[in-house]
């Protein structure tokens, strides 16, 4: 299908202003049309982030995004992998951007009515069917890479561990029903996990970051979930509740392969050195835990990591909440290129300070850290990887470009559809 012309990349990007005010309402009715029409598609799309509403507005953000910068699509370039991986996780198929374009210049014309002339429909057709096409493109390469790590599809595995992490976060150590290997994957990754949900009556997908550093011979992937109170009361977290209260040692679950923009290679010998500044709060900390693993030596791992400065910062509610406690005193204690800084919101009276926190009774104030030896500002190769709340990524960010630090060394990663504001 040949993109769209020059006359008609001109009337898309004149939608702008339109689709800034219309935009949400195009996709509300896009996803009530979309999935009313085909309730297949109820095994795809998340049904929280549809009542949340979050979906249509990341939709919304997506297509006003692409309407800006038709005509100079490379910066779009992150957002198009960001998301391409979401689509493999879910095994969306590319038979499936036509059902979407569908109703996707259907919903335009419902919402706008006779101002969606033949012009401007003619263009949307063309402009969407140039991005589907990059999309289908970039997750065939992904489909293909996984195809030679013979995982294609969904597959099932059984919960063979359950670790409380803290509180709220528990860790499910899942092997594959088949009994094959399991392909490596690279720290900060996620998989994307499916489960029967009784009350609805279909499968619901989420994504889980892989908790634990990637072994020779695996025979297990960690994820660490948190048992989500939700955006609202009324509406809690569908799966992490199901997986923390009814899926024990021996139930099964499917996962796809594992897939994700935001990790490290920890064997990339140009990083040798480079400081590694690690972010997080809440159950932010699982990808970050991850990396962290990676980064140090570790028993069944043959590749030895780079050695590189590690700052481990974490903000947590409590001590009863904060996940991977041990875990992270003990890779500190082993290795000499690490460093922790945890930021307790409330302090007990059992809580050691020096051990169990450094900073107590705050919020995370990246400015009570060392610029050099906490924060590593001197060096212009640092990294920060930082997760947790939208919010508080942005936040995070605007502190660390204003102490200096350029925006593209700066990586977020976003538990939620949709995709980080770049400002």
């Amino acid at each position: 299908m040949p993109g769209p012309t020059a006359d008609q990349i001109a009337i898309v990007k004149a939608t702008v202003p339109v689709l800034k005010e219309h935009g949400e309402t195009i996709t509300k009715v896009f996803y009530h049309n979309l999935i009313g029409e085909n309730p297949v598609l109820r095994n795809v799309f998340s049904k929280t982030s549809q009542d949340t509403l979050r979906q249509p507005r990341a939709l919304a953000n997506a297509v006003l995004a692409y309407a800006t910068y038709i005509d100079d699509l490379p910066k779009l370039a992150a957002a198009v992998e960001r998301i391409a991986h979401k689509h493999v996780s879910l095994q969306v198929s590319p038979e499936q951007y036509d059902i979407v374009g569908q109703y996707l210049i259907q919903a335009i014309g419902q919402v706008l009515g006779d101002a969606a002339t033949p012009p401007i429909v003619d263009a949307w057709t063309a402009a969407y069917g140039a991005l589907a096409a990059v999309f289908i493109g970039r997750e065939g390469q992904m489909y293909k890479a996984n195809a030679a790590d013979g995982w294609v599809g969904w597959r099932k595995f059984r919960v063979a561990r359950r670790v409380a992490e803290s509180s709220l976060v528990t860790s499910f150590y899942l092997t594959p029903t088949d009994g094959n290997s399991l392909p490596k994957f690279l720290p900060g990754q996620y998989v994307s996990l499916q489960i029967h949900v009784p009350q609805l009556g279909y499968l619901q997908s989420r994504q889980y970051s892989l908790s634990d550093a990637p072994r020779d011979a695996a025979e297990y992937y960690r994820i660490s979930v948190k048992r989500d109170e939700g955006e609202k009361p009324e509406l809690p977290g569908i799966i992490s509740n199901l997986l923390h209260g009814e899926y024990a040692v021996g139930s099964e679950v499917e996962l796809s392969h594992p897939q994700g923009e935001f990790f490290v290679d920890p064997t990339d010998k140009s990083k040798e050195g480079v400081p590694a500044v690690l972010i997080s709060v809440g159950v932010g900390a699982t990808p970050l835990m991850g990396i962290l693993s990676s980064l140090v030596p570790q028993e069944g791992i043959s590749n030895v990591p780079v050695k590189r400065p590690i700052s481990w910062i974490h903000s947590s509610r409590s001590r009863a909440t904060l996940p991977f406690g041990e875990a992270v005193r003990q890779i500190c204690r082993e290795n000499d290129n690490v460093s922790a800084h945890v930021f307790l919101r409330n302090v007990g009276p059992d809580d050691k300070h020096g051990l169990d926190y450094e900073f107590g009774q705050e919020r995370m104030d990246l400015g009570k850290l060392d610029k050099e030896k906490d924060l590593h500002l001197g060096d212009l190769r640092t990294e920060y990887f930082i997760c947790g709340p939208e919010a508080f990524m942005v936040e995070v960010r605007r502190v660390l470009v204003g102490m200096g630090v350029s925006k593209d060394r700066v990586r977020l990663e976003l538990f939620a559809t949709g995709d980080v504001p770049t400002q």
